[in-house]
């Protein structure tokens, strides 16, 4: 199968996808922005992310490039708040044209590394590079980085409990088309969730 139709099925039929608006921070300073849908939590002891991100023409993507030299990233929520801002910060900016100033978009400093936070985001997760693959024909890698800190607003996290609801989530689908939440459903969960389970005797 080829490559365009692959991206296409694949992308249409895993569907909704979460989305990573990542910032990353070249070695010289420059800060890049950009959303990824081909992301998802892998592991949860310690807990660690995975996003996969394709070459472009034989060359690295900017965020690529810039995790593995700085060895560094944070995943920021995308919610239907900042869709448009992330959604216009997937245009192909040069190099040395930070997408952050380019949209006139806030940043917080990182607390447990060097890579800012957007600060319209209600969640950010500051990651430490664990290890990259090379996936297929070379096209695709997984980036793998352990989350080092968390950071929720109030008005989505009471301490305990992320409220979903309230941070409004967007989602990829196929084509040219993001989803929000639709209705939500309520089932009891039927295992006990991890690190929850009676001690064996």
């Amino acid at each position: 199968m080829d490559t365009a139709t692959a991206y296409r099925l694949v992308c249409g039929a895993v569907a909704p996808r979460p989305v990573a608006w990542i910032t990353t921070q070249s070695l010289s300073g420059h800060v890049n922005a950009a959303p990824f849908s081909s992301y998802n939590y892998v592991a949860h002891s310690p807990p660690m992310l995975a996003v996969n991100i394709a070459s472009r023409l034989g060359e690295l993507k900017d965020t690529a490039r810039n995790i593995r030299e700085m060895g560094h990233f944070v995943v920021n929520v995308a919610t239907q708040a900042t869709m448009e801002l992330m959604h216009l910060s997937a245009a192909d900016y040069p190099p040395d044209v930070s997408e952050t100033e380019a949209l006139d978009i806030e940043l917080l400093p990182g607390v447990a590394g060097p890579v800012p936070r957007i600060a319209a985001s209600p969640i950010h997760m500051e990651c430490k590079l664990d290890q990259f693959i090379t996936l297929g024909r070379g096209l695709n890698v997984l980036y793998i980085g352990e989350i080092v800190a968390f950071h929720f607003s109030q008005s989505v996290y009471d301490g305990r409990h992320v409220d979903t609801a309230a941070v409004a989530p967007i989602a990829r689908l196929g084509g040219p088309y993001y989803a929000a939440l639709g209705e939500i459903f309520y089932r009891p969960a039927l295992q006990r969730p991890p690190g929850d389970e009676p001690l064996t005797p």
